[in-house]
């Protein structure tokens, strides 16, 4: 087995994980960063980005991925294309073993493995997504102006994005496959008042459709979860709102963790119940989800095992 010990190690790869490779880089810590799955995170399947600063013109998710991560090769991260498939906190040095059978001995560890938009998993969604279909309200809503959305969900996140819509499109639609909303009861009084939203209770998405070269998302169908009957609704765009699921399996019983898997740290920090294990980004906010602040607490993150190892020295 390849062993290789390293002040930092960050696993993942979306702009928490690059943003504190920058960090550890520039402090000199030579942090070593394994990409995962999906390197560069969600902002790989996002097309236009207009709300990360510094931009005046609309940018491509890929793109400023790839830009956050030459950044990081540039300034000294090593990278390693490869998937942390073990852990061990008990001890530091921190065990970390990769699928390609690297072994990582780490004064520090950095999470930044995200979260995943949890999707309908139908066939034609696959098609329109970025193209129409969104799982992010606040990331994608500006583009649908004067347009008719639907958004597919009956919790809190789903309500939200539905009342958040109504500051750009002209209708919203609300798709629930059952007859009441789980979403907090103030926040279903806003709803019921709000006259730019609709609710289809009892229905669920079947199918999108739309129309090739440029991909448009056109229509969707909806099949009534009692009686069976389909229905077709003219729309412009459709926000999946069915919750998030944040990569956190691996470090199950190693850090602690609140009801939904998503990683739990100090009061303004991003140190988890490990010392010198530190968690940024999605993978421990389910409250914005937004690549800026990723990117804030990969620095915070990076700041902090800087302040770790210098002390444990």
């Amino acid at each position: 087995m390849n062993k290789i010990e390293n002040n930092v190690l960050i696993i993942g790869s979306g702009p928490a994980g690059y943003t504190a490779a920058i960090y550890a880089a520039r402090a000199n810590l030579q942090p070593h960063l394994v990409s995962g799955l999906e390197p560069g995170g969600q902002l790989t399947i996002t097309t236009d980005v207009e709300n990360y600063p510094g931009f005046g013109d609309v940018i491509q998710g890929p793109w400023l991925m790839e830009e956050m991560k030459k950044q990081a090769l540039n300034v000294g991260t090593i990278f390693h294309n490869d998937i942390v498939t073990s852990v061990n906190f008990d001890n530091n040095p921190f065990i970390s073993i990769t699928e390609s059978g690297k072994e990582f001995i780490s004064k520090s560890i950095i999470i930044a493995t995200g979260a995943q938009a949890r999707w309908l998993n139908i066939d034609s969604e696959n098609k329109f997504k970025g193209f129409g279909i969104s799982a992010c309200a606040t990331c994608d809503g500006f583009f649908f102006k004067d347009q008719k959305v639907i958004v597919v969900g009956g919790g809190n996140s789903a309500v939200e994005e539905a009342l958040y819509l109504t500051k750009f499109a002209s209708k919203v639609i609300l798709v629930h496959r059952r007859d009441s909303l789980r979403a907090e009861k103030i926040l279903q009084d806003r709803l019921f008042k709000n006259e730019k939203i609709e609710l289809l209770w009892d229905s669920k998405v079947i199918e999108f459709v739309g129309k090739e070269n440029p991909q448009t998302l056109k229509q969707v169908i909806i099949e009534n979860t009692k009686n069976g009957k389909q229905s077709k609704i003219d729309i412009d765009g459709a926000f999946i709102a069915i919750g998030h699921d944040p990569a956190t399996s691996l470090f199950k019983g190693k850090v602690d963790m609140d009801n939904e898997n998503y990683i739990i740290t100090k009061n303004d920090s991003t140190e988890t119940s490990i010392k010198g294990v530190f968690a940024a980004g999605d993978v421990k906010d389910k409250i914005y989800r937004q690549a800026v602040t990723a990117a804030g607490m990969g620095c915070m993150a990076a700041l902090e095992a800087e302040k770790f190892i210098s002390e444990s020295n």
